[in-house]
């Protein structure tokens, strides 16, 4: 594994060859991914929306800890831990609305703050101060209407490592997309092979003959320098489809015949297009199961049903199609047989060697030692 993430100083997106099965299929490696990647770094949890009033809440885990992000009265989100300090219950189960979060259990409360607001029959505990009782609070920032929070006690602030990112798509206006479908998942398969799927140009054409390739074929494909923090490709559209009338008025001609496809790893992947917009919220659980979140975005407010069904049984029919191929991915890379492969040029294959130096610079020296 080291020597195959060395050869990542010198490799070009001409010269780059794929992966050893030990980087997607080694439960040692994937235990040092969660402590160093998801325990450290930003992750996307879903969209602002989700949590769009006061008192809305939304359990989620990240690294195995139970969380829940909640909005405030004062309109801010905040991430907390989402275990009662009273004897580690659960506090909220999905999402849920209410002016303070109730444990369940023996109904201690708590603000949308996080403060301990109640804590009935406590009153005669001699060592307890309610006044200093709260839930853990987790740093969080909101980027294009997405939500992103980190285990990280003192983090660097994730949309200044985006902002190139965010001068490219800027006039798509994800911010002021809404969510008009949503599914939790189970892949089986690698997190790591998902977000390459996901990221690559190559497969469009040949794995989704009739669904993407009418729409974005391979061969409208373009690579763009990646960032510190991001990579991604333009996917064009095909002249045969007619142009969405949807969209915002900031939008070129040039965007809006584009969909700009971005990973924000280790947790985040999406399609951003004029009309509507495509996501994956990505955490492993084992080296071949993965929970995602997917949703759909649009813009405006002109969508009818029909509208939107058109484009979920779209966008479920190629996650059909690319959880189909990840499956048989994950039988090949544990043969005997597997060998690493040649990398297509950068228009096709480059994000993958993008995540491959991504992944590198946060872990070649933590799996060295």
């Amino acid at each position: 594994m080291s020597s195959a993430l060395a050869e990542l100083e010198g490799a070009g997106y001409e010269s780059a060859w794929s992966m050893p099965a030990s980087y997607y299929a080694d439960p040692d490696i994937l235990a040092l991914e969660k402590e160093h990647l998801f325990a450290k770094e930003w992750v996307c949890i879903g969209r602002v929306e989700e949590v769009a009033s006061p008192g809305d809440s939304m359990a989620f885990t990240l690294c195995e800890q139970p969380l829940v992000a909640v909005r405030g009265e004062d309109m801010k989100i905040r991430v907390f831990s989402n275990i009662c300090r009273h004897r580690g219950a659960i506090l909220v189960e999905g999402k849920s609305k209410g002016k303070r979060i109730v444990c369940p259990y023996h109904h201690w409360s708590y603000d949308l703050d996080g403060r301990l607001a109640g804590a009935p029959r406590m009153e005669a505990h001699s060592a307890f101060d309610k006044a200093n009782c709260r839930l853990p609070e987790y740093a969080v920032e909101e980027w294009c209407g997405f939500l992103f929070t980190t285990l990280a006690e003192k983090p660097d602030p994730l949309a200044p490592r985006l902002a190139p990112l965010k001068a490219r798509i800027g006039n798509y206006h994800m911010e002021q997309m809404k969510v008009r479908h949503l599914a939790d998942e189970i892949w089986h398969t690698n997190w790591k092979c998902l977000i390459e799927n996901f990221m690559e140009a190559y497969h469009l054409s040949p794995l989704h003959k009739t669904t993407l390739h009418p729409v974005n074929p391979t061969r409208l494909c373009t690579h763009f320098p990646a960032g510190e923090a991001y990579f991604g490709y333009n996917a064009g559209y095909s002249p045969d489809l007619p142009r969405s009338q949807n969209g915002h008025p900031d939008l070129t001609d040039a965007e809006a015949d584009n969909c700009v496809m971005f990973a924000i790893p280790p947790g985040l992947v999406s399609g951003c297009g004029g009309d509507y917009s495509s996501f994956i919220c990505i955490q492993p659980e084992t080296v071949d199961r993965v929970r995602a979140k997917l949703g759909l975005i649009f813009y405006g407010d002109g969508w009818t049903d029909a509208e939107v069904e058109k484009a979920t049984v779209l966008f479920n029919d190629t996650m059909s199609e690319d959880k189909s191929v990840l499956v048989g991915l994950m039988r090949g890379l544990a043969a005997k047989s597997y060998a690493r492969g040649p990398l297509a040029p950068a228009d096709f294959e480059g994000n993958v060697l993008d995540f491959y130096r991504y992944f590198s610079s946060r872990m070649r020296g933590v799996l060295a030692a």
